[in-house]
């Protein structure tokens, strides 16, 4: 529902935690963010509904330097280059937090339909995500 098209900038709350199944196109470290002191960064992985989606539709999830503490204390490793070797390509579950990312609202095809330059269905996100598993079937249970 987080990639249906159209206006979204109210569609959710962010006082509400979230679950989302989709391939994991893409896993890569953040730029540097005020956020996490310019020092660590946060890890945006794309999803989407197909695994060669075009980038306007896509959701991000973030997997923040704080989170990846907490799963390395429970023998997880979150690291950004483990996260790459065993998600791309796969149907992936994600859990966490809803967030509003009105920095890249602008840049998300549902704010800013056909504007070219998108690189994101919506700026709506799970950030922090909380849980990660890979789940076995290989394509989604829709058409």
């Amino acid at each position: 529902a987080l990639l249906l098209v159209g206006e979204d900038s109210k569609r959710w709350s962010d006082r509400k935690a979230a679950r989302v199944e989709a391939y994991v196109v893409s896993v890569a470290n953040a730029r540097p963010e005020l956020a996490n002191c310019l020092v660590d960064r946060d890890i945006h992985i794309h999803v989407a509904l197909r695994t060669n989606a075009p980038p306007n539709e896509h959701l991000v999830v973030e997997v923040t330097p704080r989170m990846r503490k907490w799963a390395a204390g429970r023998n997880l490793d979150w690291s950004e280059r483990t996260l790459k070797q065993t998600l791309v390509g796969r149907w992936v579950a994600f859990e966490g937090w809803l967030l509003f990312d009105a920095e890249h609202a602008g840049e998300s095809e549902n704010i800013a339909p056909g504007r070219p330059g998108n690189w994101r269905r919506t700026a709506w996100e799970i950030h922090p995500v909380t849980n990660i598993q890979v789940l076995p079937r290989t394509s989604p249970p829709f058409p």
